[in-house]
């Protein structure tokens, strides 16, 4: 018998890694209001994380034009801005996220042209 089966302290230390693990994908949207741009890149990154990212993500909308002082912190140059913070590295994406084939090679969900060249040789 486990000493740390009845311990609540060990259920909830299992409890909050299966979070982490459940949310494994830590996304920021950085956009401006609903603009055009802004609401295609909202709506592109959900439909791409829904279909590759089911269950395994964490997504956070910040909109500048409510709290510009955000942008400081993932140095925001563009918008709109995908920035995947975890798994690391951390990367970013600009642009309305409507080039599919991309922003899965730019996530590191698929591999990019000359990884898949590479592969193919073998």
């Amino acid at each position: 018998m486990s000493r740390s089966a009845g311990n609540p302290r060990s259920r909830k230390a299992r409890s909050a890694a299966a979070e982490e693990l459940s949310a494994a994908w830590n996304l920021r949207l950085y956009v401006a209001g609903r603009t055009a741009k802004s609401v295609a890149a909202l709506q592109n990154l959900t439909r791409l994380c829904e279909e590759h990212l089911k269950g395994k993500y964490r997504l956070e909308i910040i909109d500048l034009l409510e709290q510009p002082q955000l942008a400081k912190g993932d140095q925001i140059l563009a918008i709109p801005t995908l920035v995947r913070r975890l798994p690391q590295p951390i990367k970013k994406i600009i642009g309305d996220l409507s080039d599919t084939e991309r922003v899965l090679v730019g996530l590191d969900l698929r591999p990019g042209s000359a990884e898949r060249r590479l592969a193919s040789r073998r």
